[in-house]
């Protein structure tokens, strides 16, 4: 009886170790190559859900079905106009064939060592042969004047980051196709000069901002003085309109006034030649003013009349 329950037991775990070996779970995040004795065997499992292979001499090797990154090193690379700078990238990547994937690299560790081999030859490639400028920068700047006596602030821009960016992943990704991979995207993380010349460009940068700086206040000055000048132009023209218009109105006055004093002298004449005789006494008499005239003088006529 004991030897019996011994037997099922046994045969019981081995039916288990069978049917665990037969049977594998494949999720919506994975694919699998099933390989025998190293070799794989059949399509490549892309569908989730439960699957099922030989027991014992069929392995299910897992891959990652998403998309996955790759963060570069940052190397020293020279421009094509001698400049050394450091340039760090980075990309997104995902296993198109797990298949050819499996066969050229058998795993994600050598996956990443192979992409680090693509992408910073093919970044260092086509940094060599542009300009810094064309790294910095996806467009030229739009002012129509000079911005400054430096080439690379005036240079126009033919390619730019972005197009440069686009190259490196169209010439990866020629390369990685037969690996069983798809570079999805490609970018430049940061560009920087090397500590050597880095204080250099600083003190180069600022100079150039300062001088154009100057030349903006400069430009200002200008057209404040020529502003000043319309102004003072256009206050001259005024003033002189209105003096103009204050002499006319005040010859107009006079005229009216003289009218005015001949009509009433016309129709009173001596009345108005005794105010006007008055009025001089008023001014030229003052308190303790003597007077010498003779005896026929017109200026005694009113105060003889009195007496």
């Amino acid at each position: 009886m004991k030897i019996f329950s011994s037997m099922a037991l046994l045969i019981l775990t081995v039916a288990l170790l069978v049917a665990n070996g037969m049977v594998y779970t494949v999720n919506e995040t994975e694919q699998v190559v099933v390989t025998q004795m190293g070799k794989p065997v059949g399509s490549p499992v892309v569908e989730p859900g439960l699957h099922f292979k030989l027991p014992f001499i069929q392995q299910a090797n897992y891959f990652d079905k998403r998309f996955l990154a790759w963060d570069g090193n940052p190397n020293q690379i020279p421009t094509k106009d001698k400049r050394f700078i450091w340039v760090d990238t980075y990309a997104r990547w995902r296993i198109s064939d797990p298949l050819l994937f499996f066969q050229r690299l058998r795993d994600q560790v050598h996956a990443q060592s192979r992409l680090s081999d693509i992408l910073d030859g093919g970044t260092r490639n086509v940094v060599a042969r542009h300009l810094l400028i064309e790294l910095v920068r996806s467009k030229g700047f739009e002012r129509e004047t000079q911005v400054s006596d430096s080439p690379e602030m005036n240079t126009p821009i033919k390619f730019g980051r972005r197009a440069l960016a686009k190259e490196v992943l169209e010439n990866a990704s020629k390369r990685a196709a037969p690996l069983g991979i798809e570079i999805l995207d490609f970018r430049f993380k940061r560009i920087n000069y090397v500590e050597q010349v880095r204080k250099e460009v600083y003190a180069r940068m600022i100079s150039e901002r300062k001088r154009i700086a100057e030349q903006y206040r400069s430009e200002g000055a200008g057209e404040a003085a020529k502003i000043e000048g319309e102004m003072e132009r256009e206050l001259k023209v005024i003033s002189s309109e209105a003096y103009r218009k204050a002499q006319n109105i005040k010859g107009q006055a006079d005229a009216k006034a003289t009218e005015i004093y001949a009509a009433a002298y016309g129709k009173a004449p001596e009345f108005y030649s005794f105010l006007r005789t008055l009025q001089s006494y008023r001014k030229a008499l003052k308190k303790d003013t003597t007077v010498i005239l003779s005896t026929d003088s017109a200026f005694l006529r009113f105060i003889e009349d009195t007496k």
